[in-house]
């Protein structure tokens, strides 16, 4: 089932601007990341699952490229901005080829049944 969007049309036209250009800034690292590198892992200070899935690609030697923005304590509004454009609620956020595959335990899981592997051949 594809994820739902509030349509335009129910956007008061006075604020789609603001609505379309709200915290784009890390949006557009994260894509401009994605397009360079096989694999972006998204995270933050203090949260054990972006820990997790570096350790995972260390172990499994798969070179990845890691993004880190703010703590519990900050950037909280940023990174807001990137569970929006993602419709992904938890951090880490990994991405395989620009395509998102989930957090720690989804990579994990990729890992042990050898998918990674065939995103990135």
């Amino acid at each position: 089932m594809p994820r739902q969007f509030l349509d335009e049309s129910h956007i008061h036209p006075a604020i789609r601007d603001k609505v379309a250009s709200h915290q784009q800034g890390i949006v557009s690292e994260v894509q401009q990341a994605l397009t360079r590198h096989a694999v972006v892992v998204v995270g933050m200070a203090q949260n054990p699952y972006p820990k997790k899935a570096c350790k995972l690609l260390n172990a499994a030697g798969v070179p990845y490229t890691y993004l880190s923005y703010g703590s519990y304590f900050s950037q909280w509004r940023s990174r807001n901005a990137l569970k929006m454009w993602t419709g992904w609620p938890t951090f880490p956020m990994v991405f395989v080829k620009g395509q998102l595959v989930g957090g720690a335990n989804d990579l994990q899981r990729l890992l042990e049944s050898g998918e990674l592997e065939r995103l990135l051949a």
